[in-house]
């Protein structure tokens, strides 16, 4: 019992310190330091206590009670450029360090029934602008953060196949910041850009499966399904100026400039991950995969506001792929040497493109290392992420195309850098 009470307290402190990063969509994968720098490959593997984020029937090999804590730094950078009638203006993202957390521990309570419970973030995106850069009509600061509870229950059937099923409670909290051109009375006229910013949170409630067959020490193989979550988000919207009583824009009374309560519904997407090991010696592993993920749910994110405005944002995302593969080497018993390469296929529809994620794909470069004294675990990961840039030529997102002055743009030289830490301790 004193075993689960420390991991219970590892697990909330963990929690508290979620914040957001920039991902492809904005699925994460950042769940351990040997996870990252194996570019995701854990789902065949599954061999330590961070498997209940990928593929929670792992933890079957893992005989007693064992905990894991640590930390991702995530700096992403990128330029916009938006096309004008005197031709391109260009703006770059305010440097930014992102932290991804996430706290596991596993208990085996007999031959054939293991315990676990995890705490990490599977979705999160953040992208920070100048507030009079010229995209301001559609954003200059967005967030969506979420952190996820999966207490799990994992059997082993016999040698060879383990199933896992875990119930995920997902906290999710977003915070958007844009400017709206106003102008007060009839004829009107024009003020300084009124400043319009949300924050808003709410719960969702999902499933993950998982199945590990162990088929010889040298060949695993791993599936995992993580299910849909549905999040009804409930927060408040703020303009910094009460005083431009109306909103008004070629003629048309808006609504008025007021504080009130708004409400969004956000669609988080299932995912199905395969990943085959291939162990041809001790201390030496080799792991493909894949990961599809149901971006095509994503259909939209309107926000309602109890004053009548409203934003009504169309995406229509494309499903998404995840391939992966990588290698583990233990040049001695207590050092490992990882590396990792993984890519993902472009998921936003650029007929609705907007600046919340400027990506159209990317490419993942992924090292680390690892050392083991007595019971204890230090894990270390680096990984560079080339994001493809997209294009705005198309897209008919609010605050890009009409009125602003923008007939279109790119993003370019967009890049991520993680580093990564995971402390583990084997009771």
């Amino acid at each position: 019992m004193r075993v689960l009470r420390v991991s219970c307290l590892l697990l909330a402190l963990l929690a508290g310190m979620a914040s957001t990063v920039l991902a492809e969509g904005f699925a994460l994968n950042e769940w351990s330091a040997r996870g990252v720098s194996l570019a995701g490959g854990m789902v065949g593997r599954a061999d330590d206590v961070s498997a209940l984020a990928y593929n929670a029937a792992g933890i079957t090999q893992l005989p007693g009670a064992h905990v894991m804590g640590g930390l991702a730094f995530i700096a992403p950078l990128g330029t916009i450029g938006t096309e004008h009638a005197t031709g391109m203006q260009y703006t770059t993202t305010k440097p930014a360090v992102w932290l991804a957390p996430h706290g596991y521990a596993s208990y085996q309570l007999n031959d054939n029934v293991w315990l676990g419970m995890g705490v990490f973030s599977r979705f999160g995106l953040g992208n920070s602008y100048s507030g009079n850069w010229t995209g301001r009509y559609n954003l200059y600061d967005v967030g969506v953060q979420t952190i996820s509870f999966v207490p799990t229950l994992a059997y082993k059937i016999n040698d060879i196949f383990s199933v896992s099923v875990g119930v995920e409670a997902l906290y999710a909290s977003m915070y958007m910041g844009n400017k709206i051109p106003s102008a007060a009375g009839w004829p009107p006229v024009q003020r300084p850009d009124n400043d319009l910013q949300l924050e808003g949170t709410g719960w969702g409630v999902g499933a993950h499966l998982g199945l590990h067959m162990r088929f010889s020490d040298q060949w695993s193989v791993g599936l995992a399904y993580k299910s849909q979550v549905t999040v009804n988000l409930y927060g408040d919207v703020e303009f910094e100026n009460h005083d431009h009583n109306l909103l008004i824009n070629a003629g048309k009374h808006l609504p008025e400039a007021r504080d009130c309560n708004a409400n969004t519904t956000l669609q988080l997407p299932d995912s199905l991950a395969l990943g085959v090991a291939y162990k041809p010696l001790d201390n030496l592993s080799f792991e493909a995969g894949a990961v599809w993920t149901r971006w095509s749910t994503y259909n939209a994110l309107n926000i309602y506001m109890d004053n009548g405005y409203g934003s009504i944002s169309n995406k229509e995302w494309r499903d998404g792929w995840n391939f992966n593969a990588s290698v583990e080497y233990k040049p001695l018993d207590w050092w490992s040497l990882r590396a990792g390469l993984a890519y993902e296929t472009a998921v936003v529809n650029e007929k609705h493109a907007d600046f919340f994620v400027p990506s159209s794909g990317r490419t993942i470069l992924s090292l680390g290392t690892g050392v083991e004294w007595n019971n204890w675990t230090l894990d270390f990961a680096y990984s560079h992420l080339w994001i493809n840039p997209i294009s705005y030529d198309e897209t008919d997102a609010a605050g890009i195309r009409g009125d602003t002055g923008i007939t279109g743009g790119k993003s370019e030289n967009v890049v991520a850098n993680i580093y990564m830490f995971s402390v583990g301790y084997t009771f």
